[in-house]
């Protein structure tokens, strides 16, 4: 792996950071991929806000692994101090929003498939994806690439997990609930107000117990996080909603879940979707195997990412830490992607 390239990975990362790319308007950061791939030489699609290329002898009687991380960001809060899109570096970290989650490890994992482009003999065909959408599972990010690349064995997904390598990865669910009653004057009688109603079902949420727990995950758990109801003070509501965030564990998938609530539930009770399902590798499986000979540790991610979007094997590994994402004034450190590129690099080696 050549200096230059580590140092280029640096300057891209500055150029992505002072690029808005807010999800479902990352136009031009993928314009900005693009060109790396045009100087390298290295044949590149674009599917929307999508960049993928192959490496140069792909070759389809092999297997293959896909190497991704996204380009979107959320928005800045309130809390920056800083240009959220200036991208300077002070006392070794480098500033701006998306800097960590991810563009410290999409700048990475492209690095090191530049690296692996060219070279001959490769037991496996690499894919390089940067995706758009991540932040929002948009429509049209890795889901919508997937069924148009060719059959991956199993995938290298960049987030900031300080290097460690998550082998599973909870899934969500959020469910609307609401509890019907009757409106009416405040001044009546009603025996049927559905604020009252609610304590009951808060009941019901303390004492959900999932039985299944997970060596790497835990236990499932299920969180209220808004409740809302009512508009004036005089008038009793006709209903009150309120919002459970269930984190799931590798031992259920999403409909399980839906369907063991669904059954207990005293209210109507609705699932967003059912799409983000938790994952889980074997531990057994070549990737993991290479991960242990090289120590690198091993957890299991109570934070969603794009692994929840694909039905083959994942790992989860980057640079960065994951309690800096979508925080004011958002950094990584410079060292910790020129850590994370020879790191990369020795993982795919003992496999390919």
């Amino acid at each position: 792996m050549t200096s230059n390239i580590i140092k280029d990975s640096i300057e891209l990362l500055k150029d992505l950071v002072s690029i808005e790319s807010f999800s479902f308007n990352e136009n031009k950061t993928a314009k900005r991929i693009e060109k790396w791939f045009q100087f390298h030489e290295i044949k590149y699609t674009r599917l929307k806000n999508n960049v993928f290329a192959k490496n140069k002898y792909f070759d389809h009687s092999k297997p293959t692994i896909l190497l991704n991380s996204h380009h979107d960001t959320v928005r800045p809060n309130d809390g920056y101090t800083n240009n959220p899109f200036e991208s300077k570096i002070e006392n070794g970290k480098l500033y701006g929003l998306g800097s960590n989650d991810a563009g410290g490890a999409l700048v990475s994992l492209i690095s090191v498939f530049t690296h692996f482009h060219n070279k001959k003999n490769l037991k496996y065909n690499l894919i390089i994806l940067a995706s758009a959408e991540e932040e929002c599972s948009g429509n049209h990010g890795i889901s919508y690439v997937i069924p148009k690349l060719p059959n991956i064995s199993f995938g290298i997904i960049g987030e900031p997990t300080l290097m460690k390598m998550a082998v599973a990865e909870k899934g969500l669910v959020v469910f609307d609930l609401e509890i019907a009653g009757t409106s009416s004057h405040a001044a009546h009688e009603n025996n049927d107000n559905p604020i009252l109603k609610s304590a009951e079902v808060l009941k019901w949420i303390k004492k959900i117990k999932f039985k299944k727990k997970s060596n790497f995950l835990g236990n499932t758990k299920a969180t209220v996080t808004q409740i809302n109801s009512g508009n004036q003070h005089n008038v009793v509501p006709s209903k009150v909603d309120i919002v459970l965030d269930v984190r799931v564990n590798d031992k259920y998938n999403n409909k399980e879940i839906f369907e063991m609530l669904k059954k207990q539930a005293p209210c109507k009770i609705i699932p967003r979707s059912l799409n983000l399902n938790s994952s889980s590798i074997s531990l057994d499986h070549p990737v993991v195997k290479a991960g242990e000979k090289l120590k690198i540790p091993q957890y299991g991610s109570p934070t969603l990412s794009d692994q929840s979007k694909v039905s083959f094997p994942t790992i989860k590994i980057g640079p960065g830490d994951s309690k800096r994402s979508h925080t004011a004034d958002e950094y990584i450190f410079v060292n910790e992607i020129k850590n994370a590129i020879p790191t990369y690099i020795k993982l795919l080696e003992e496999i390919i």
